[in-house]
């Protein structure tokens, strides 16, 4: 059996302690990995609070934004946690969107490199090195693995020469196999076994014996995504052009529920899990098969409550 996480991306209406209890039964449920993403809370904040209320699963940011904290920041903060939990932290980095950033303010430019930079100057502090004059960190004794968000084969690239891996968000499942391929070969090209660098992908899940109802679901969570540049550039990469060129349409209206007709019944079936548990267990299988060595649920309601959709899936979805 893989390895299986869940991300309570979208359970952060929910206070920080409520983070916790979940993080708890996720624990008890026997899944490896807990996430978090910045939501309406700090990510590593809400890691650290799951870690401190968890003895044996792996806790992690899926993802933390690049630009809300510089490099030495995330990097103590990121060993901090590491050291409070023995080692069972996962440091998952993005680039986050320009919409977002720019209605804070926030500029930005050639992000790419940034990532870059950002994880270079990680790896420097984790190896107890200084980035500066006036602060020489304490080498943890705790390594604190990195994950770089890849939504394109030049990010993921990053992922294989710099950092411990990818994660990927929304690729179609031919896709996944395309990144996982791109972080291995550059890999290669530094001197480093490709095998060493993993692959942790949160999936939209929708679970739901209503197959009709669960897809339905998907298609508007999707079209929600369908409004930000990065995932529509990763769609047309995947084949999806047509998609996204409808839905771009649609939501010059703001019409989301019109974007959400535009998904087809393809992408819903490569990019998302959902349906019975039996049918999602085989979805998530398939994308282990196409290189997610940890795939993630990203659990999203069915006619209930975001809440209680997630408490049932690690009930339903449990591993073993």
């Amino acid at each position: 059996m893989y390895p299986l996480g869940i991300v309570l991306s979208t359970a952060t209406a929910a206070p920080p302690q409520e983070f916790v209890e979940i993080g708890r039964a996720a624990e008890d449920k026997g899944f490896d990995a807990v996430f978090v993403n910045e939501g309406r809370g700090d990510a590593l904040a809400c890691a650290e609070a799951i870690a401190l209320g968890t003895s044996r699963i792996k806790v992690g940011t899926n993802i933390a934004n690049i630009y809300f904290r510089h490099p030495f920041l995330a990097g103590m903060t990121a060993t901090t946690i590491s050291e409070l939990s023995q080692g069972r932290m996962i440091l998952g980095l993005g680039m986050s969107h320009r919409p977002l950033l720019e209605s804070l303010g926030i500029a930005m430019e050639q992000p790419r490199q940034y990532m870059r930079s950002y994880v270079t100057a990680l790896n420097t502090l984790f190896r107890g090195e200084s980035l500066s004059a006036f602060h020489r960190p304490q080498q943890s004794n705790y390594g604190v693995p990195v994950y770089v968000g890849a939504v394109t084969a030049e990010s993921a690239e990053i992922g294989g020469e710099l950092a411990d891996g990818i994660m990927p968000f929304l690729p179609a499942l031919p896709y996944l196999t395309q990144l996982v391929e791109a972080a291995q070969a550059a890999a290669r090209r530094v001197g480093r076994e490709p095998d060493q660098v993993g692959c942790i992908v949160s999936i939209p899940t929708f679970i739901s014996d209503d197959i009709e109802q669960a897809r339905s679901a998907a298609r508007y969570n999707l079209a929600f995504f369908g409004n930000l540049p990065f995932y529509r550039k990763q769609w047309r990469r995947c084949g999806f052009r047509d998609e996204v060129a409808a839905m771009q349409d649609a939501w010059k209206s703001g019409n989301r529920r019109a974007a959400a007709a535009c998904v087809s019944e393809l992408m819903v079936d490569q990019v998302c899990v959902f349906g019975p548990p039996s049918q999602c267990r085989e979805q998530l299988a398939a994308f282990h098969e196409a290189g997610a060595a940890m795939p993630v649920l990203a659990v999203s309601p069915v006619n209930e409550d975001r809440l209680v959709a997630t408490r049932k899936a690690l009930d339903l979805l449990a591993p073993g």
